[in-house]
């Protein structure tokens, strides 16, 4: 070959080189560069020395060039075995650092053939296929998800399921392909809400909502479905991916929950809180439509004693039999929910615009409820009657209300129902309300009261039949800093339904036994008994008898003058523990009277087991005794009774000669009244004793 022809070829080679995409170099034997093409001096502008390790100029030594990289000892051993002839091809790939990022390259090495010898080194930029092929592996990941997975064509054909899909749809792969995503459909949801979906996905390109799907085996579920359009460089859908979720354990953890936070778990109702939510939508919506609406208090009657007697599972049942009867009374868009205890709600919504009407008509439905609730119950195997008391309160767009309002002027009128005698019904009026909150006020004062020592005894005198003063009761008084006083008979019941009446019990114990120590020092006073009243709720105390021996100790007074007035209705709970605990106090000393005998009935049943001194005759028989034969008969009676069992008895409220003469006549023995002494201070008693009464011998 002449030169022309030499120059002419290398002219080709080269021509061919720079034709090639990819970066190549042919070396020398040693290693040195002889020739690169275009691809490779491009690459070696644009990185410059940064790509020292994989490029270098014609001339350079590529060996020595790769003694500089981090994968030095692999390419210089590879390149050296192709070089020498032991090897004859040597590949590998390689990260490089560029300033765009890190981006991977492909080199080979190939000896040259034809006699020469040398190598020819190419790179090839590999970093989109390496992408691709991470893309690739994710996604075979992410097909093979617990969540299933489903792609369709732009028409919605499917063209792929996993088995997931197929786990949660009972469809196999050759089932579901070619098919739609219909099959799956429940029919539970109409037309809109498909075209609602499909809006989305063509709005945001995806959408996520619950839907409810069938299986192959025709069982309906809820799922969690996930939709995506997938677009071409041009923006048009060329495939949707599906992802879906069996939510059929999370909903029903989910509806359970709700039951739980929003139902009475015992009925079923609605509780509180979803009342409360009801009332508050209720309230706007009468003032929009100017219609009224009510709300029904419900209580039933003595449910606390059937709960004692019959047991608690006897109490639940009459519960759930009370809340099919509320459902049966109702209209279609009440609501009837449980507030807790034995306490029921009715929301009336819709009444007539017409206060006086809407008025009428909720007493109608008040009536209903009535008669249904108080019809015999067949609970296990007891019959039982149980009678409700029902507020009600009317409530329309005309005065703006909150809900914890409304619900409270129900609950005043349903306590007006209770003291009115039960078994009834009554509708809010704003003198409930000041009634209420008068109660409020001298609750409030009374705690006062008590924290400032505002009380004071007063003693009623007590004497025998030749009108002798025997001893008196103690009578607790209030007297304000104004000098005004609060009868006994507001603040005595007050006490006793808010517990005050335990301070003031021990009180008044503490101030009785410092006076029978007063008295000691006083001849004409120091054998006179002094009575104290004793409440249910304060004998009932389990360390009672601890606290009178305390009082008896500590002011040093004899016990035989102290005595303990009881009511009928100590004995109604804990009779055997009643009992001894008198006799515990009895064995020290201390006396008993049973106060206001005769109007109730259980103490006849327990009379002869009692540990008793007195029996106090009411001034209910004393009243009209002259005049009544019956009040005299029952007098009588209680005389006979307490002579058969050895009791002495005192009879309270004598005003008159007459009934004195007459209680006489019949064999009582001692009286308490205004004929005697009004109640008055220690220091009166004291003078009256001191003078002596009018007519004693």
């Amino acid at each position: 070959m002449n030169n022309t022809q030499s120059a002419a070829h290398g002219l080709a080679v080269h021509a061919l080189l720079d034709a090639l995409p990819d970066e190549i170099a042919v070396l020398g034997p040693d290693g040195t560069i002889l020739a690169v093409n275009r691809a490779w001096r491009r690459f070696a502008a644009r990185h410059g020395a940064g790509g020292a390790e994989a490029v270098g100029a014609v001339g350079s030594n590529y060996l020595a060039a790769c003694h500089q990289g981090s994968t030095a000892g692999q390419a210089h051993a590879g390149i050296s075995a192709v070089l020498a002839g032991a090897s004859e091809r040597f590949q590998m790939e390689y990260a490089l650092p560029t300033a765009e990022g890190e981006r991977w390259f492909g080199m080979s090495v190939t000896p040259l053939e034809a006699g020469w010898r040398g190598a020819l080194v190419a790179h090839t930029d590999t970093t989109e296929r390496r992408r691709a092929e991470a893309g690739q592996r994710i996604a075979a990941i992410a097909f093979d998800s617990p969540e299933g997975m489903m792609v369709t064509d732009a028409d919605g054909i499917i063209l792929q399921v996993n088995a997931s899909f197929s786990r949660i749809t009972g469809y196999s792969s050759a089932e579901a392909v070619g098919r739609t995503p219909g099959m799956l459909s429940s029919g539970r949801h109409d037309a809109a809400f498909y075209q609602g979906m499909w809006a989305a996905i063509g709005a945001n390109g995806r959408w996520q909502g619950e839907v409810w799907n069938r299986r192959k085996n025709g069982e309906v579920y809820p799922e969690l479905l996930n939709i995506a359009a997938v677009r071409d460089g041009s923006g048009a859908v060329t495939h949707y991916v599906a992802s879906l979720n069996d939510i059929t354990l999370s909903k029903a953890a989910s509806d359970q929950i709700k039951n739980l936070a929003f139902y009475d778990p015992l009925t079923h109702l609605p509780n509180r809180r979803m009342l409360l939510e009801r009332l508050a939508q209720a309230l706007p919506a009468a003032h929009s439509s100017g219609h009224h609406g009510a709300l029904m208090i419900i209580d039933l009657d003595d449910f606390k004693t059937l709960n004692e007697t019959l047991g608690h599972s006897t109490g639940d049942l009459l519960l759930q039999k009370v809340a099919a009867r509320l459902h049966a009374c109702l209209r279609q868009g009440d609501t009837v929910a449980r507030l807790g205890g034995d306490e029921f709600v009715v929301l009336v919504e819709g009444l007539s615009a017409q206060q006086r009407e809407a008025g009428t008509q909720c007493e109608a439905l008040a009536g209903k409820v009535l008669a249904a609730l108080s019809r015999p119950y067949g609970l296990g195997p007891h019959q039982c009657h149980s009678t409700p008391s029902i507020g009600i309160t009317l409530f329309s767009g005309g005065v703006e209300q909150h809900a914890d309002e409304v619900l409270a002027q129900a609950d005043i009128a349903m306590y007006q129902a209770k003291q009115a005698g039960r078994n009834g019904i009554r509708f809010f009026d704003q003198s409930m309300q000041d009634s209420i909150s008068d109660r409020v006020r001298l609750e409030n004062e009374l705690r006062h009261a008590i924290d400032t020592q505002q009380f004071e005894l007063y003693y009623q005198l007590q004497v025998n039949r030749l009108h002798q003063p025997v001893g008196a009761e103690a009578l607790i008084r209030w007297r304000q800093p104004d000098g005004s006083t609060v009868s006994p008979a507001r603040f005595i019941p007050l006490a006793e339904e808010t517990g005050m009446i335990l301070q003031l019990g021990q009180w008044v114990l503490e101030s009785a036994c410092a006076q029978l120590r007063a008295w000691r020092s006083e001849p004409a006073m120091a054998a006179l008994t002094l009575a104290v009243n004793v409440s249910a709720r304060q004998f009932h105390q389990s360390d009672f008898c601890e606290q009178v021996c305390s009082a008896v100790q500590r002011y040093g007074i004899d016990p035989g003058l102290l005595k303990l007035e009881l009511t009928e209705g100590v004995l109604l709970d804990n009779t055997d523990d009643t009992i001894a605990s008198m006799q515990a106090l009895r064995r020290l000393g201390v006396r008993f009277s049973l106060d206001d005998f005769g109007t109730g009935y259980s103490s006849l049943q327990y009379l002869k087991r009692l540990p008793l001194d007195q029996l106090k005759i009411d001034q209910s028989f004393v009243r009209d005794l002259v005049n009544d034969g019956n009040d005299q008969a029952i007098v009588l009676t209680i005389i006979a009774m307490a002579r058969s069992l050895n009791l002495d008895v005192i009879a309270e409220g004598v005003e008159t000669d007459g009934q004195c003469a007459l209680l006489g006549q019949l064999g009582c023995q001692s009286y308490q009244g205004y004929l005697f002494s009004k109640p008055v201070p220690a220091a009166a008693l004291a003078r009256l004793v001191q003078q002596g009464i009018p007519g004693a011998i």
